[in-house]
């Protein structure tokens, strides 16, 4: 009976003399080297994809993030606006502070050069002339008026636009046309 227990074992490759043959090692290595390169594969396999619940995670996180950043970006988009809207203001307001002074300084010479019988009626100023409307008993007034403007420093050229007459009234009305200096 003892020897019925020997179970007979069969193997395909044999040990003793295919281990010695060039085929038998190199199919060992090969045996062995696929083995870890299988292990290794299932090792970065696990890792990936326990990485990728950190991942989601993460994700998650993000996305998190941006909402939150959109949901104050959209409250303050209003403030923001005021406030471009208060600069754009602002720097109009400060343009026109510099040039109040050329205007204030134009309109006072202006008003110096006058002659007695010549009177104003309105002015406008834009960024680089002036126009004035005015009132005259006599042409001459007129003319002396436009040849004290042309002397003067400020202005570099003076034009007569239009002058006009009531037909009931002997008033002469009359526009000029002031160019301010460079640099003025």
């Amino acid at each position: 009976m003892a020897a019925r227990k020997d179970k007979n074992q069969i193997n395909l490759l044999p040990q003793e003399e295919f281990a010695g043959t060039t085929l038998g090692r190199t199919l060992r290595w090969a045996m062995g080297s696929f083995r870890i390169i299988v292990i290794v594969t299932e090792m970065i396999v696990m890792a990936a994809f326990l990485s990728r619940f950190w991942l989601d995670a993460r994700n998650a996180d993000l996305n998190d993030l941006i909402k939150q950043k959109v949901a104050v970006i959209s409250a303050s988009s209003d403030i923001e606006n005021e406030f471009r809207g208060t600069q754009k203001k602002l720097r109009i307001f400060s343009s026109l502070a510099v040039k109040e002074g050329v205007v204030s300084n134009a309109i006072n010479k202006i008003t110096s050069l006058l002659p007695p019988d010549v009177f104003l009626i309105s002015y406008s100023f834009n960024q680089e002339s002036i126009q004035v409307k005015g009132a005259s008993n006599s042409e001459v007034s007129i003319a002396q008026f436009i040849v004290n403007l042309e002397n003067s420093e400020l202005f570099e050229k003076v034009s007569l636009s239009n002058v006009d007459t009531a037909q009931e009234e002997t008033v002469l009305t009359f526009t000029l046309r002031m160019q301010l200096k460079k640099g003025v």
